[in-house]
């Protein structure tokens, strides 16, 4: 994607993400507003953590998040940047429930010149019951 052009969370997702980590977890968009985005992994049994419960591994739903919350940060900005992950903190909550998608929303809630923060949850459609809480911080590679 060009420096300079308008960042599409929709098709960052279709193209680029989904032929790196994204594609093998099965990510996929689902909205985006001002500075956030949500996206999802269907429940696919290469996922399982646990093969007696069914449960999700934590592995992909922590690059769920970590996903949606830098898309937060690039829509935000309205480009893509390059950045890297200082802190990311993932509080499970809960196991992700069998046979369920996993939805992930991230939001950038502040930007200075050299680092970005955000939070987030991921859930299975009903964001007052959460499987997990993200927050972090990434720092821009690009200075």
């Amino acid at each position: 994607m060009p420096v300079n052009a308008a960042f599409d969370p929709e098709r960052f997702v279709s193209t680029l993400a989904s032929r790196a980590h994204g594609g093998l977890i099965g990510l996929r968009y689902v909205t985006h507003g001002e500075d956030w985005a949500e996206l999802a992994i269907d429940y696919d049994e290469k996922l399982v953590g646990d093969e007696a419960s069914g449960v999700l591994a934590s592995g992909p739903i922590l690059a769920l998040m970590d996903m949606a919350t830098s898309m937060s940060i690039w829509i935000k900005q309205n480009r893509f940047r390059a950045q890297a992950t200082l802190d990311l903190r993932v509080d499970y909550i809960r196991p992700a429930t069998p046979g369920k998608a996993v939805i992930g929303r991230g939001e950038c809630y502040g930007i200075t010149r050299s680092v970005a923060f955000i939070r987030g949850q991921a859930h299975h459609g009903d964001p007052n019951d959460p499987v997990a809480h993200v927050a972090g911080t990434y720092m821009f590679t690009d200075l």
